[in-house]
Formats: structure tokens, sequence, C-alpha cells
């Protein structure tokens, strides 16, 4: 693994690995400069190839990079899963795949169960875990995680474990009242999350938002992203890439498999 790259730091089994990169170890040039893992931004698909090529040997299994859509739609990877596969969660029992979030603001929540035998990643924009109804994209990848775990027939339980990885801060992270009145219409304590803004807008703690809404799943072990300075995207240009600061932005990436 690249030195700069982050690795988690949460109570999971050996056989569970995961890793987040950052803007080091590949080579786009500016201003996707250097590991741009995204290819729909505009980037040299040779570029992107030969990143994604970096990230694949430094993992020795397969990403498996999907079409985010800031939407809730979740699907289980599998040998066979193409790139490109429209969904913006992904989990696995298998060995051989990783599941991988790419973001550049958006959070990349990664899932583990307590025995190792399911990983999950969810890609966590504002959009995306709101949902509708109060049912987000974490909602709906925590029972398809459930449900995978359970389909092994083992008789213990199932303790879910979440990491946080960077995004835009709730310094950082201006938005209008209608994001404030999503999340608060299902929760009105979500409220806490947001702190007034000039111009009536609203500064949004989005790891915050996430925190809430996996506890209220009964996760517990929720660890990684704090909402501090040094988690924060538009606040680190020289590690984090981030849409919303550069508007043309490369797309770094979360991932979490099952070692062999």
């Amino acid at each position: 693994m690249h030195p700069d790259w982050l690795i988690p730091d949460w109570p999971v089994p050996d056989r569970v690995r995961a890793v987040c990169t950052t803007r080091s170890g590949g080579q786009s040039a500016p201003p996707y400069d250097r590991l741009n893992l995204g290819d729909h931004v505009g980037d040299a698909p040779a570029a992107v190839a030969a990143n994604r090529a970096v990230l694949a040997q430094a993992l020795s299994v397969r990403p498996v990079f999907l079409q985010q859509v800031h939407g809730a739609q979740v699907v289980a990877l599998g040998a066979a899963t193409a790139d490109g596969t429209t969904a913006d969660g992904c989990l696995t029992t298998q060995r051989g795949v990783a599941c991988t979030i790419m973001v550049a603001d958006c959070l990349p929540v990664l899932f583990a169960d307590a025995q190792g035998r399911a990983v999950a990643a969810a890609h966590a924009g504002w959009r995306g875990l709101a949902g509708s109804g109060g049912r987000g994209v974490l909602e709906t990848i925590h029972e398809r995680f459930c449900a995978e775990v359970q389909a092994q027939r083992s008789s213990d339980a199932i303790e879910t474990i979440a990491w946080l990885g960077p995004c835009i801060g709730p310094q950082a992270f201006e938005v209008g009242p209608e994001v404030k009145a999503a999340f608060e219409a299902h929760d009105p304590g979500a409220a806490a999350c947001f702190q007034a803004h000039a111009g009536g807008k609203w500064l949004a703690d989005l790891p915050g938002l996430a925190r809430r809404r996996l506890q209220a799943l009964g996760i517990t072990q929720i660890h990684g992203n704090d909402g501090s300075r040094a988690w924060c995207t538009v606040s680190n240009p020289s590690r984090f890439f981030s849409h919303r600061r550069d508007r043309v932005s490369g797309r770094f990436a979360a991932c979490v498999w099952l070692q062999g």
C-alpha cells in the first residue's frame, strides 16, 4: 500500500482488509493529479486505467468500480460482476473482489461483521443518505448485509462494524434548507447536525448524519471520520480530491474485501 493511503483503524478480523486511497500514487496530470480512479470526470483513459491497475495490484484482488448515481440501489459482488454496474452500495461474501466506492466529497462507509463473514461499502452523499421516507442507502445496505450473513446459516449473532471515510467536513458543507428538511422529516433530532450559515444556508455535518442513521440501525461500533478538519476533503487539497472545492476533480476510493 502507498504510505499516504489510509488504513482503517477498526476492530475487524484479520481476514477483513480495507484501505482508502488519497491523491498519491498515480500518474494522472493536473487537475486530476495523481491517483484519479474515476473514468467519468474527463481524465485521460490511459491514465485512469493505469491508476486502477495500481490499486488492483496493491489489493491483490479486483476492485469493482460501480456507476454511482446518488441512489440507494445495492448489488452483491461476485467474480462476474462488471465494472460500471449501477449501484450506490455493494456487498460480498466472496474472496477475489473488493467492494469499492469512489468519492470526492461524498462519504464512503465501509462495513464488516465481527466474524468476518461479509463486507460491504456504501456511497453516502446527502441524497443517498436521506433517501425517501427515511430509508436511504445505509438502511438498504444494512438490510442486505444482514441477509447475506444469515444466509450462511451461522448461529452467531450479527455484529456489524462500520468505518466512515473522508468527506466534505461540517465546516465546508453549505446546503440549502431543503437538505435540512429532508433529514428532519423523519428524524427531528437531525437538526443537531446543522448550523445556521449566511444567506439562509446551513452547514451540514455529513458524517454526523451518517452516524445517526447507523446508530438507529443498532450499529454501535462506528469508527473513522469524526467530523474534524483532518477528515475534510475540502480542507486538505494536497491529499484529497474535492468536487466542491475544485469543480473539475478526480476521485479517490474506499475499498473493503475478504482476504483469501
